[in-house]
């Protein structure tokens, strides 16, 4: 068992400020564990809509969840979408007699019922598998190798690891898929995700799945939006400056866990993953991911130009341009690229991060730093 305090935190302040609050992730992420912690799971007050007895006391829900005071758990919300009306004329009751959190492995549905009924009522947290803070740094090559979702984490050999998480696959095609009623052959989805695994770390381009699938461009980009949606992978957006310059306008795709990236890669143990040719991009995806939850910024973006300069994290945080460049060298040094993105995106800080041990400055506003140093205090 690992413990997460920060997040638990997280969720007890959003409690105190907001009527709603929402963790959304994909699912065996820890979001049941930590509404468990948070709420002492009062069996009065505690609904996971994937078990059988919770849907039939929430056969009305109204009269169910009216009488209601402290905290209420839904999990599995995406399931029931129908209650986000009744959540929303309970949560604007004066005064408020209970407050209401709400648990979701998928985001499309969930974001069509917060659209329709609980948009400025709800805050959202984003629940991802263990950090490499919360896994521990001596953990490092297993975090990286097997990703943060807990059940693959902790698995007792990188084989039980990697069994799960080829069953974790099968069941979010077979089981989560049909079940937000999307209508797509699962072997036709397990096909674009193994070949979107080779995309990794690069800048999307539709035509090149459609071609090699024999499906069309429209096809291809519902199929990410779809595991997108899921908590599969994530779409990096491009940032664009005025600067007269052609900057690259499509997004970047990264597996939000490395574990389920290195799966569908046959990755199974470590050696196999550093000899592997995706292991350059699997470490920037693997960065850039613990950078975003460890520095929490309120945009990011990736930026690049067609003549070659680039960046492979730009941050805004509390009216501050952060720029995060990964290199796995020994040691970095100071590139033009690095130079053009401090110049024309006016960064205040540049971290390179690279995987060895020491800090130390590459020019001004400029450092190079270890994985490790990517903590919550870094700024």
């Amino acid at each position: 068992m690992i413990s997460r305090p920060l997040l638990a935190g997280r969720i007890r302040t959003a409690l105190r400020r907001s009527r709603a609050v929402a963790l959304l992730g994909p699912r065996q992420s820890g979001k049941s564990t930590l509404a468990r912690l948070v709420s002492g799971r009062d069996p009065a007050a505690y609904f996971d809509l994937e078990d059988p007895e919770s849907l039939a006391r929430l056969a009305e829900p109204m009269t169910a969840l009216r009488p209601l005071r402290g905290l209420v758990v839904i999990d599995e919300i995406q399931r029931r979408p129908d209650l986000f009306p009744v959540l929303r004329v309970l949560c604007d009751r004066r005064p408020l007699p209970a407050r209401f959190l709400i648990l979701g492995s998928a985001s499309l549905s969930l974001a069509r019922g917060v659209s329709e009924s609980l948009t400025g009522r709800l805050e959202t947290i984003d629940v991802g598998g263990f950090t490499l803070e919360e896994a521990g740094l001596a953990r490092h090559g297993r975090h990286w190798l097997r990703g943060g979702l807990p059940p693959s984490f902790l698995a007792k050999s990188d084989e039980a690891s990697a069994v799960w998480r080829k069953d974790y696959i099968r069941s979010v095609l077979e089981r989560d898929v049909p079940q937000l009623g999307i209508q797509v052959p699962s072997a036709a989805l397990y096909r674009f995700w193994t070949m979107l695994a080779h995309y990794h770390a690069q800048v999307w381009n539709a035509a090149e799945p459609a071609r090699s699938l024999g499906v069309g461009e429209t096809t291809v980009r519902r199929y990410l939006d779809i595991l997108d949606g899921l908590f599969m992978v994530r779409q990096l957006q491009p940032w664009h400056e005025n600067l007269g310059k052609r900057q690259v306008k499509a997004p970047k795709v990264y597996f939000r866990d490395t574990g389920l990236l290195h799966q569908l890669l046959g990755v199974r143990i470590g050696r196999e993953l550093l000899g592997h040719p995706k292991c350059g991009a699997s470490w920037e995806g693997y960065v850039i991911a613990e950078a975003l939850e460890a520095l929490r910024p309120d945009q990011a973006f990736f930026w690049s130009t067609h003549n070659g300069a680039e960046l492979d994290l730009l941050m805004f945080r509390r009216g501050k341009r952060i720029g995060v460049e990964v290199k796995r060298v020994d040691a970095p040094r100071l590139t033009p690229s690095m130079r053009i993105a401090t110049r024309d995106l006016r960064l205040d800080r540049l971290f390179v991060v690279y995987p060895g041990e020491r800090r130390y400055a590459l020019a001004p506003r400029t450092e190079a730093i270890p994985l490790a140093a990517l903590t919550p205090d870094l700024l």
